[in-house]
């Protein structure tokens, strides 16, 4: 059954779905007052898959034009539900208000967010003395663990959302809840902005906004705090200001595909569609009529009305062309056109239709080398790159490995219904010389996927700790060939001989670009050990 809201009338009222747990559900009940006027609220009790259901269910008959949540039920949401979720977020004054009334409780504080951090948080706690614990949750019992650590660490108050707020209370603490009315006004403006957007398109006859594919991730999915991340970051919010063409580029499994989804979500073209295609998966022949559409009797076949291609259903938006270096050449031709006149001409049509689309093009393979060989156009590649970003391998950003592991690890676990260990942290982190030493050719898309499968083996073994010998075991992959048969128990015995000795820890040592405290732990040695046969030898 076609959604409702593609029927609205620019006119009518917005249908506004609040869907809130805990105490967050009185703020939203309270505040929706001041909005009866410019729109129909229904404040809903629940979240995660009862609220999946109940919405789903009610769309069904009802209209909704938007959903408004918070936290981890919002997340939740966002993603499973056929109409847009407005995240009311705390603002950095709720989190501050926040840290000072727990502040009036104890001088021990913590505060739990949903799957991120706060990094300006550190700044904060050097300037004021503040002794804040900060941690990260992705479910409830997730939530819970680190609740019950902290408590026994001394923490006496808890910074948090209701879910958070709630936990802690139940466990005897301090629960500070980091919400203001301010910013849940916030959230009803936006969710009132989006629902117009979205009427005005639905009049213009363009598809609405609602049903067009959209970004997932935003400039937060992209992990990491080594130097290469943060410039990555820095040159994505300064991209999504433009509206030239951005062409990003990097080895398979470096998050392109992410990295276009973040420009177009930190856009003003945000509310639009973002669609993706990859220009390598598809046949030649098809491909032309994806990207530009065909009229009605253009060619066996073909649907009767004709089709609109995906440059036309990203008008306003993003389009995003993977393996651009897949294009076939006679399509780069009619590519070049579209960028420069901004219009396009359907297959077997003769009337150029009008468009507004942002293209983002990404490719692993070296473009200009291309150019030479005659096999991409010169003129595209340059309309293509007026802007350009170069994806880091994982491999050239150690210190972002082990914190993507673990919080992979994390969201894997939770997918299969898993509470990981207490411990889970000082287990990940005796796995460090094996995860720094591998070179990670499919990068963070390789990591995300072997801690999938240490997962599974996990929840199948709810004992098993993550030691060094199990990851051994289920990741063979990480032991390279040159030490896959060497038994490094016995590497270092004392029946070797000092020659054979030294060689030995040179090769460890130039494996581990000389970094002295991931050669001993390799080794199973202190530093102070290997210092001194370094000195030796």
């Amino acid at each position: 059954m076609k959604h409702p809201t593609s029927q609205r009338d620019p006119q009518d009222k917005p249908i506004i779905w609040t869907v809130s747990i805990s105490r967050l559900f009185d703020m939203f009940r309270d505040i929706m007052v001041e909005y009866d006027a410019n729109a129909n609220i229904v404040p809903l009790h629940m979240g995660f898959e009862d609220a999946v259901q109940h919405i789903r269910e009610r769309l069904q008959t009802e209209r909704c034009d938007v959903v408004i949540a918070a936290g981890s039920n919002g997340a939740y949401l966002k993603n499973r539900l056929p109409v847009p979720v407005v995240i009311a977020k705390a603002s950095g004054f709720d989190v501050m208000q926040g840290l000072a009334r727990a502040r009036k409780v104890s001088s021990e504080i913590g505060i739990i967010t949903y799957q991120e951090t706060m990094p300006e948080l550190a700044d904060f706690k050097t300037t004021f003395g503040f002794n804040i614990e900060q941690r990260t949750y992705v479910t409830e019992e997730d939530a819970r663990a680190q609740i019950g650590e902290l408590k026994a660490s001394g923490i006496q108050a808890i910074v948090g959302a209701g879910l958070i707020t709630d936990l802690a209370e139940e466990a005897g603490l301090t629960g500070i809840f980091m919400y203001s009315a301010s910013s849940i006004r916030q959230a009803f403006d936006d969710a009132l902005e989006l629902a117009r957007l979205t009427a005005l398109e639905s009049a213009k006859g363009r598809r609405p906004s609602t049903d067009a594919p959209r970004a997932r991730h935003g400039i937060k999915d992209l992990r990491g705090d080594s130097m290469a991340m943060q410039a990555t970051r820095r040159a994505i919010e300064l991209y999504a200001r433009s509206t030239s063409t951005v062409l990003l580029q990097g080895e398979t499994g470096t998050g392109k595909e992410l990295a276009a989804q973040a420009i177009h979500k930190e856009s003003p073209r945000t509310r639009f569609p973002f669609i993706a295609i990859n220009c390598g998966a598809i046949a030649e022949s098809l491909l032309e009529s994806e990207l530009f559409g065909y009229e009605d009797g253009a060619f066996t076949g073909s649907r009767r009305g004709g089709h609109a291609g995906l440059l036309e259903a990203a008008h306003r938006g993003t389009l995003f062309l993977d393996e651009i270096g897949e294009m076939p050449i006679n399509l780069q031709t009619r590519l070049l056109r579209v960028l420069e006149e901004r219009e396009i001409v359907r297959v077997g049509g003769v009337r150029p239709i009008p468009v507004d689309v942002r293209v983002i093009s990404a490719t692993h393979c070296d473009l200009e080398s291309r150019i030479r060989e005659g096999r991409f156009r010169a003129d595209l590649f340059y309309r293509l790159a007026i802007l350009r970003l170069q994806l880091p391998p994982l491999r050239d950003r150690h210190e972002d490995i082990l914190p993507l592991a673990e919080w992979s690890l994390k969201q894997a676990l939770a997918n299969l219904g898993t509470r990981p260990h207490v411990n889970l942290h000082a287990e990940i982190n005796t796995c460090r010389p094996l995860m720094e030493q591998y070179s990670w050719p499919g990068n963070v898309r390789e990591l995300r996927n072997m801690m999938e499968r240490l997962a599974l083996f996990l929840s199948a073994e709810p004992l098993q700790a993550l030691t060094l010998n199990f990851v051994r075991k289920t990741c063979p992959e990480l032991i390279s060939s040159s030490y896959s048969s060497v038994n490094t128990e016995n590497e270092f015995s004392d029946k070797k001989t000092s020659s054979e000795e030294n060689i030995s820890i040179e090769q460890v040592m130039e494996r581990f670009n000389h970094n002295r405290e991931a050669a001993a732990a390799y080794l199973g040695i202190s530093r102070t050990t290997l210092w001194r046969k370094l000195k030796k030898h």
